[in-house]
């Protein structure tokens, strides 16, 4: 298996610190708002690696930290008149109700910055002791220059950056470049706590350093997120931990591309900023996910309604060839499979190696996707209403076992409606009576509520639209 490690700038054979497991840090959101649809990228291309690490019989401990202090939600808070941390909890219920709807599965952890002070704390003043970190009026700050490899992840020279949009700029600092570890409490609505240089709050990069120290140790395997946090973020995040550990901090850094807008780069200046929580009114967590993951992750790719069409179109396809097995699972033939269908099920094996070379070569869900449509083109080529039960079931389990290392096809058994399945009875009673007037009026219902029943020699089978 190899991934693309943005430090070294190519792809690396995946060798985890211990063997058999793997160990994770995902930046996560800054919940003062709904996640947007960028955001929800990196959250789903990254839960889809720790499946399929899972699948490959990995035990993950994946961590995905909530930022619940800082600026912006400050600013909410004042805004809407309740306190800071009234605001993220919110915006966490609301990040967990978009996170299920995606089908990401729960971390292993996910820390709050509220919840870490003590160990941000310790590492703010491991840094101090070490010189890396001076106090100014209740501020402590990172001396950038004195960690030499300061710029290797983003390949920067120190010398070249400037101060300005994402760095704070503020006189009392010795170097431009210095970056805030600790907050002195400047104002009455903010958030703080005790600490030896006063009242205060962290700054943003030293939570994840901590958080990752406190839930996986000094060094860990993979550390990912959007490349928009290349930097600072993530390397403000190096210079920290590696100044206070004295050790590299993680192994692999994976960062996926933007997310373009009907080809415009999101921006909320430029009106075209779409949350996951809007875009589900439209579409399902499924769809998204199915188009997030539709092309390769260090590419950038585009969103727009033509594209979410084709997303609903081949995840309906893909559920109508799961419906139509479970279907031939309760009306196909009893006995074990033919010697034909044994043969045919050895041919389908093989798409079983092709996604995870695909998955293998820096997990190319673009691939695997369409590795999964040719396996589905080919069962529905092999499946006959003669067809097994225990052939049905067979092909059901490999189309299922490639599907939900994608995160896709992961609900229980799709539920009909009661009130669709006593339609498609009095359909069924209709047509038995030559009633075929009242028949096609109750297709014509059916139709209008996202359903078609069609006739087979072993009976009605409904399937979803």
């Amino acid at each position: 298996m190899k991934l693309y490690n943005t430090m070294t700038r190519q792809k690396e054979e995946f060798v985890p610190l211990k063997e058999g497991e793997v160990s994770m840090y995902v930046c996560g959101p800054t919940v003062y708002n709904y996640i947007h649809i960028g955001n929800a990228r990196p959250f789903v291309v990254f839960d889809t690696l720790r499946r399929y690490f899972e699948y490959l019989g990995y035990n993950v401990k994946y961590v995905q930290n909530f930022t619940d202090v800082d600026d912006k939600i400050i600013n909410k808070a004042a805004e809407e008149g309740i306190p800071p941390l009234e605001v993220s909890a919110k915006y966490i219920d609301e990040y967990y109700k978009d996170a299920d709807a995606l089908h990401l599965e729960r971390a292993t952890v996910n820390p709050k910055v509220s919840e870490t002070i003590p160990e941000i704390i310790a590492l703010v003043q491991t840094l101090i002791d070490k010189g890396y970190a001076y106090e100014v009026d209740g501020d402590v700050y990172y001396s950038t220059r004195k960690f030499k490899d300061y710029g290797k992840l983003s390949g920067q020279n120190i010398d070249d950056l400037e101060s300005g949009a994402r760095i704070s700029v503020d006189e009392r600092k010795k170097d431009p470049l210095d970056f805030a570890l600790w907050k002195a409490k400047k104002t009455d609505n903010e958030p703080a706590w005790e600490s030896p240089w006063g009242l205060g709050r962290p700054g943003w990069h030293i939570e994840c350093s901590a958080m990752a120290k406190k839930y996986l140790g000094d060094t860990i395997d993979i550390h990912a997120g959007g490349q928009d946090l290349k930097f600072p973020h993530h390397e403000n995040e190096i210079a920290q931990s590696e100044a206070a550990n004295g050790k590299p901090f993680a192994d692999y850094w994976l960062h996926n591309e933007y997310i373009n807008i009907n080809g415009i780069k999101m921006s909320k200046s430029k009106g075209n900023f779409l949350t996951v929580h809007d875009i589900l009114a439209n579409y399902s967590g499924e769809e998204i996910r199915y188009f997030l993951l539709s092309g390769q992750y260090r590419n950038p790719i585009n969103f727009d309604a033509d594209l979410m069409e084709q997303a609903r179109n081949s995840v309906e396809r893909m559920h109508n060839s799961l419906n139509n097995l479970r279907y031939l699972e309760k009306t196909g033939a009893d006995g074990p499979m033919t010697d034909e269908e044994k043969k045919d099920l050895e041919d389908l094996s093989k798409y079983r190696d092709k996604f995870k070379a695909v998955m293998d070569d820096d997990i190319n869900t673009a691939d695997a996707i369409s590795v999964v449509f040719e396996l589905v083109r080919d069962i529905n080529a092999d499946e006959k209403d003669d067809s097994t039960k225990e052939f049905a079931r067979a092909c059901e389990d490999l189309l299922t076992e490639l599907a939900n290392v994608l995160g896709l096809l992961t609900d229980e058994e799709d539920e009909i409606p009661e009130e669709i399945k006593k339609l498609v009875e009095e359909r069924q009673e209709a047509r038995k009576s030559k009633n075929y007037a009242r028949a096609d009026e109750i297709r014509d219902i059916l139709k209008e509520k996202g359903f078609a029943v069609e006739d087979t020699a072993n009976g009605a089978r409904i399937v979803k639209l």
